[in-house]
């Protein structure tokens, strides 16, 4: 596997980054096309314990809930192909999501070539989370302005006391759907709207959801020989299936900026939480993940699951993948809060290498012009 050292991901051989404020010259930006400008915030007030166990338990207690379902209802209306349609599409949609159009379209954490990109984006669109387009382009927004006013799904900046928690949190999970789209949101998706086929496939957005649903729908009536496992298999592993994926995947705006740790240095309120990390396939690392944002390895520590990751590296393994971008042990122990100062930006800068891959060839930047040459992906 060639992977791509993040060392020099804040700071490179050429010097400062241009466009992150000196003051937050180790903070890495995320990819955009260009690379947005990232404003100096003010730090955002910490959140009490009790915002903490009442966040857990809101996402915890209906997840539950639904796992008990199953039991409940067994033999009357589900059956164990629709336990395998739930899990087995309820992976697929949730990987279109974490590994596709997170890791691979928003941060370009990985390269990989034009049919791969086609499956993942067939994949996300499965889990009726928006059109790839605009779901990169809501996603870069919130890195550029995490936990800022602008940030689209913050939730903080909601109000003071208990109400202002409740609304920042409604807001983060679910509510910023019903808010008007971030101005110019489409200039966030320049480097994507080059591919036709993502062109084809953002268009179509609505086929793959319908696939989505009449897949297990046609499984489940095949395999149990009438409508009812028809009926029971799109219920199952469509809306169930959706349903999971949705919650899960919102939980990483609301939960993930409200509970747990912060090994790093941050410029917001991203935390590493053991619960999604688990749940969400290895989203839930988030103060890793704003940390580097352009790792494919959000799971830094060895007992962190991150099964997104493990599918990068398998894809790596066959050949599908290359340039994956994971941070060296150096900069991870930079960026921890417990780090001594970082020099001066000049000393950093001639400090640290420039990005590689292995054999010493240099990778290129995330923001970087596309590769070319007989590994790169064509149309």
């Amino acid at each position: 596997m060639r992977t791509g050292d993040l060392s020099g991901e804040a700071n490179g051989s050429e010097g400062a980054d241009p466009f992150i404020p000196p003051e937050l010259e180790w903070v890495p930006a995320p990819v955009a096309d260009p690379i947005p400008e990232l404003p100096v915030v003010s730090p955002v007030p910490g959140v009490p314990w009790v915002v903490h166990v009442v966040t857990f338990l809101v996402i915890v207690v209906p997840l539950l809930g639904l796992v008990a379902v199953p039991f409940l209802l067994w033999g009357w209306g589900i059956h164990w192909v629709d336990l395998v349609l739930l899990v087995t599409l309820y992976f697929l949609s949730a990987i279109g999501i974490t590994v596709g159009y997170h890791r691979l379209f928003t941060h370009r954490s990985f390269e990989t070539y034009t049919a791969v990109k086609a499956v993942f984006t067939v994949l996300g669109s499965m889990a009726l989370e928006g059109s790839l387009f605009k779901w990169v382009a809501i996603h870069r927004r919130h890195h550029q302005y995490s936990d800022t006013v602008d940030d689209p799904h913050t939730p903080h900046h909601q109000g003071t006391g208990w109400l202002g928690v409740l609304r920042g949190a409604w807001h983060a999970h679910i509510g910023w759907f019903f808010r008007p789209d971030p101005p110019q949101w489409e200039d966030y998706v320049k480097d994507l709207k080059k591919s036709p086929t993502l062109r084809f496939l953002d268009a179509t957005f609505l086929v793959w959801v319908v696939l989505g649903l009449v897949i297990p729908a046609a499984v489940g009536g095949w395999v149990q020989g009438s409508w009812m496992g028809a009926l029971t298999g799109l219920v199952w592993g469509g809306l169930v299936r959706i349903f999971l994926v949705h919650h899960i995947t919102w939980g990483i705006n609301s939960a993930c900026h409200l509970w747990g740790s912060q090994p790093y240095r941050s410029r917001d309120e991203s935390r590493d939480n053991p619960v999604f990390g688990i749940l969400a396939l290895g989203e839930g690392w988030h103060a890793a993940h704003h940390a580097f944002p352009t790792s494919a390895r959000h799971g830094l520590r060895w007992w962190q699951l991150d099964v997104s990751y493990y599918l990068i590296r398998l894809l790596s393994g066959l050949g599908l993948a290359w340039n994956v971008r994971v941070p060296s042990p150096e900069s991870i122990a930079r960026a921890r809060k417990d780090a001594a100062p970082l020099p001066t930006a000049g000393a950093e800068a001639k400090a640290t290498p420039e990005t590689a891959s292995e054999g010493g060839h240099p990778t290129p930047s995330p923001s970087a012009a596309p590769r070319t040459g007989e590994d790169a992906p064509t149309e």
